[in-house]
């Protein structure tokens, strides 16, 4: 018997001020690790307590020789084992206590002198001081020897008592989930989070850009609009070139990596524990949708740790969950109210729960392709740890429904297929998209999250990312979800990702200096290009739409200060960046699946557009409401279309 274990079970329900008190030092390696064969094998005492069939024991230690998980997650995972059950195998297994922290909550001050987080990264409780000696709470009795060494000196001995996962999580945030949600919404640093906006300089700058504004135009018309007419034909100009260049590069780059991915993948020998946080606001459909999606990868049901992510505030989508019988691999987190309700402050909240080394992130309409998480699993692998994240592709499955959901999916072709794929591969920041993301653990952890208050979180993470040394990859495993169809929500959606690029941009131009030195003079440049060059086309637009005008025959305003070399100079400068345009939508749709999008690429002459709409409603709500999330709803035209309803039979 290890010298750390506390008295028997019977013995500490008669009398728990008798737990036997754990040395500090540990016990040498070659002893503890013969105690531990001596002990009773778990699967022998389940089957002994009737808790599990032999044929289920066989398959689950077959899957323990392949795996780096423990035996007890995988029968928990497939549902072969209920959970009391273990609990008691465990107690029986190590001659220790069985509790519920959640009926005998635990002392918060022992919580808080090793951390909320610490203590759900390690799977323990500090639970009570019995008779000068701490006891802890774990689900994991053979981590113990090691984990008490790194606990405070002050608080030892300590003492273990076996309690379950579910039962530790509840009792630590009845006592500490305040905190733990405050910590939520500001893990990110002060200088690179939007919580630290001064909303009254900003109203105040905002005003007066305006009065000037209206004063130069007032008193010198003509040079204030050749003014916006330089910027926008300047920032016209970069941005096509890095699109031209970012294509260009994805060719050649792309063309190398598919005759790679010809060979045979890499064999990963021992996969790992992959968490899955799927945010959830008042979605209904979860069975019939979320989890039957989720339910097609085929990555192992033991190393998949599905986390739906739902608001305490959100009575709809917890009825919703409650009513559902989810699978042993998912698992409901609830994200506390407080004074901000975003995607990024509940993705915070749910990272601590997460159990694997590798964190991704769906939204609950996401239908990814059957292999995805493989395909993650296997690029991180042939990776090292510099690349902390991997972007896949998104696509939608409806784009037949109107010319609206025609023109966002070519959109989003060019963006995922062209541009973000040569922006890594050119060495360049790259903008995330908020789902199919996938971080090394550590990594995420290091960057502190999300910011909780920025609207466009996941480009934002993109940038930091990047300050902090790490690369991004883009990985062709697609994922496909809702084309957002409608003219007024598209507007929304559109204004809130540019709302957050303006907030993006003015968060990490707080210090150029130090932006310069940390991404560099060439990602410093992409970085000004594709947030502050992006957000002033759109916003600038209708200066561009005058030179269309110009090729319509009609004149233009600066013709008596440029002439008309320099009318047909922005002009011919504008069809070529239309071209451009159009030319990589097109290359970008060629495949069988979208190829049919091709007649209805002039029609996004039309739809950029609402653009400009979007962009000026994004200044206004940047002054006015800078924190305030448009969500999006989903699950209005959610039938996929048949080319994607067949692939996805034929994958079974």
């Amino acid at each position: 018997m290890l010298a750390l274990a506390p008295a028997p079970i019977s013995r500490f329900a008669a009398a728990p001020g008798q737990i036997a008190p754990a040395r500090r030092a540990a016990p040498e390696v070659s002893a503890a690790q013969a105690n531990v064969a001596m002990r009773r094998p778990i699967g022998q005492l389940l089957l002994e307590m009737r808790a599990v069939t032999p044929g289920n024991l066989l398959k689950a230690l077959a899957l323990r020789q392949r795996q780096e998980v423990r035996l007890g997650d995988i029968l928990l995972a497939h549902g072969w084992v209920r959970e009391a059950d273990l609990m008691a195998a465990l107690a029986v297994q190590w001659n220790a206590a069985v509790v519920d922290p959640c009926r005998d909550l635990p002392d918060p001050r022992l919580i808080d002198r090793v951390g909320a987080e610490a203590c759900l990264g390690a799977g323990m409780l500090p639970w009570r001081r019995v008779a000068g000696c701490t006891v802890i709470a774990t689900s994991r009795p053979e981590d113990f020897a090691r984990l008490r060494d790194s606990l405070p000196e002050a608080l030892a001995p300590y003492a273990m008592v076996i309690a379950s996962e579910t039962s530790m999580h509840a009792a630590l945030l009845a006592r500490r989930q305040t905190a733990m949600i405050r910590r939520a919404e500001a893990r990110v640093a002060p200088s690179e989070s939007c919580r630290t906006i001064n909303g009254l300089r900003i109203q105040r700058v905002a005003w007066a850009v305006l009065v000037v504004a209206v004063v130069a135009l007032w008193l010198a018309p003509v040079a204030s609009f050749a003014v916006l007419t330089f910027w926008a034909v300047l920032t016209l100009a970069l941005g096509s070139t890095l699109k031209l260049a970012a294509f260009g590069t994805e060719l050649v780059g792309g063309a190398r990596e598919r005759r790679r991915a010809a060979l045979p993948p890499p064999v990963v020998a021992r996969l790992p524990l992959v968490s899955l946080m799927v945010p959830l606001f008042h979605e209904t459909d979860i069975s019939g949708r979320l989890l039957r999606r989720l339910a097609r990868l085929s990555y192992p049901r033991e190393l998949l740790d599905v986390l739906l992510v739902v608001e305490e505030v959100d009575t709809e989508t917890r009825a919703a969950l409650a009513a559902t019988q989810l699978p042993h691999w998912a698992r409901v987190i609830v994200v506390p109210n407080g004074p901000i309700r975003t995607k990024p402050r509940a993705l915070n909240f749910a990272l601590n729960f997460c159990r694997g080394s590798i964190v991704g992130v769906y939204d609950a309409e996401d239908a990814p392709d059957q292999d995805q998480i493989h395909a993650v699993v296997r690029r991180f692998h042939e990776r090292g740890p510099e690349v902390a994240c991997l972007q896949g592709v998104l696509d939608y499955y409806n784009p037949r429904t109107n010319w609206l959901a025609r023109c966002f999916t070519a959109e989003y072709a060019a963006w995922f297929r062209a541009m973000l794929p040569g922006l890594a591969r050119m060495g360049l920041v790259v903008p995330l998209g908020g789902t199919t993301l996938f971080f090394r653990r550590a990594a995420i952890e290091a960057l502190g999250g999300w910011d909780a208050h920025n609207v466009t979180e996941d480009a934002d993470l993109g940038i930091r990312l990047a300050r902090h040394g790490y690369r991004t990859e883009l990985i062709a495993t697609v994922t496909h979800e809702e084309a957002n169809c409608r003219t007024l929500p598209w507007v929304r959606q559109r204004s809130r990702w540019l709302k957050g690029y303006a907030m993006t941009w003015g968060v990490h131009m707080r210090n150029p200096v130090l932006l310069w030195r940390q991404l560099g003079a060439w990602r410093f440049f992409g970085f000004q290009v594709l947030f502050l060059g992006t957000l002033s086309q759109f916003l600038f637009a209708p200066v561009l739409w005058v030179l269309a005008l110009v090729s319509l025959g009609f004149g233009h305003p600066l013709h008596g200060l440029v002439g008309d070399g320099g009318i047909g100079a922005m002009t011919a400068l504008f069809l070529i960046a239309e071209a451009i345009t159009l030319g990589v939508a097109a290359w970008a749709v060629r495949g069988r699946e979208h190829r049919h999008l091709w007649p209805w690429l002039p029609l996004l002459n039309l739809y950029f557009p609402l653009g400009a709409l979007a962009a000026w409603k994004a200044i206004y709500e940047v002054v006015t409401r800078p924190f305030y999330w448009d969500k999006t709803t989903h699950g209005l035209f959610d039938q996929p279309q048949p080319a994607l309803d067949k692939r996805r039979a034929m994958q079974g």
